[in-house]
């Protein structure tokens, strides 16, 4: 379902804007479709035909996604994975801070070798409102202020379901601008469609590396744009929208961590509008990458930040739950070994 079929349903049982509005409003808080607002009970406030007509396109939002399962983790973060109203799964993660990370896809298609979710490759879109219906879950549990596009999927490649649920979350769902997080590889359309939208997200960008060539074999399937072209793409929507760009580093060892690239990093970077958050790559076992240690992490940020980057370390949120990103709905699907995750817990096999 996309937010205009859902809003042609309301006007279909005799809704007007104000009462589309309202009801946008309610669910986007996670609350009934009918909920009461400013002092006014619901039946007091729709017409009669409203009232009559809402119970089965509640059940249709309703059924649009739920919650499958919860993993709690020590940092504070909660990891969702929400099954959708095909038997699909999609994760979610509710981030310290009243953050949420929502998924836009089913898979990927870009096939970052280091990301669990290109693994599958795509299996199909988001609607629009299953994207929001992320955001309508998340907020029955706990508050939800900050909105970033970057769980499974290349949103730039499920643009018009994406770019209608930034208006409406920026608009019916009250969330700063600034607080919507337009994460993407760097799809050209991107830089000529946000800038035209009312609600301007910000914007995040997978770097990696400073080297196209090692990007080309990271990203096999993003557009080939070089870096140094992608962050001044960056740098112009920064500057033209006021929100810094957050460029995105997978720091993985023996790869992209070397003192080489830290020097073209920091003069690829230096004087930009941005931030780089280096994130310390989540290995599963089988993996053809791995974890740099804690000292060549720490290494990385006091480099770039001494030669003038601002510079933070982000860790994927619930790694002790084995809940890098793709990896919940990998599990879920047996794509990946649990004994790992077993272990940690203490324990024992099915079979033991």
């Amino acid at each position: 379902m996309r937010i205009q079929e859902f809003h042609q349903a309301l006007a279909g049982i005799g809704a007007r804007p104000c009462h589309i509005g309202r009801i946008n409003r309610a669910w986007l808080k996670g609350q009934p479709l009918d909920a009461g607002t400013r002092h006014q009970k619901s039946e007091d406030y729709f017409p009669l035909s409203v009232r009559d007509g809402l119970p089965p396109i509640a059940a249709q939002v309703e059924a649009l996604a739920r919650i499958h399962s919860q993993h709690t983790a020590d940092d504070g973060s909660l990891r969702l994975l929400v099954e959708l109203n095909d038997g699909q799964m999609v994760e979610s993660v509710l981030l310290p801070r009243d953050g949420l990370c929502v998924s836009s896809q089913v898979g990927c298609a870009v096939g970052c070798t280091f990301c669990m979710t290109g693994k599958s490759g795509l299996l199909r879109q988001l609607g629009s409102a299953e994207i929001a219906a992320q955001v309508a879950l998340a907020r029955r549990i706990r508050p939800v202020k900050k909105v970033v596009f970057m769980g499974m999927g290349e949103p730039a490649h499920n643009m018009e379901n994406v770019l209608e649920a930034i208006q409406w979350l920026g608009t019916d769902g009250n969330i700063g601008h600034k607080n919507l997080v337009f994460s993407t590889v760097g799809d050209p359309r991107v830089f000529e469609r946000l800038p035209q939208l009312q609600v301007k997200p910000a914007l995040a960008l997978s770097l990696h590396t400073t080297r196209a060539d090692l990007r080309e074999q990271l990203l096999p399937r993003a557009p080939r744009i070089a870096p140094a072209e992608l962050v001044e793409l960056g740098e112009a929507y920064a500057r033209a929208s006021g929100y810094p760009i957050q460029y995105q580093w997978t720091l993985l060892a023996g790869v992209n961590d070397s003192l080489e690239e830290m020097d073209a990093a920091a003069r690829l970077l230096e004087g930009k509008y941005g931030v780089l958050n280096i994130i310390p790559y989540n290995s599963v076992e089988g993996d053809d990458y791995q974890r740099p240690s804690d000292e060549r992490i720490a290494q990385f940020k006091r480099y770039l930040h001494d030669n003038g980057v601002l510079t933070k370390v982000r860790d994927s949120a619930g790694q002790d739950v084995d809940g890098g990103c793709g990896q919940l709905r990998a599990r879920a699907a047996g794509v990946i070994d649990t004994s790992r995750l077993r272990k940690r817990r203490g324990e024992s096999r099915p079979d033991q």
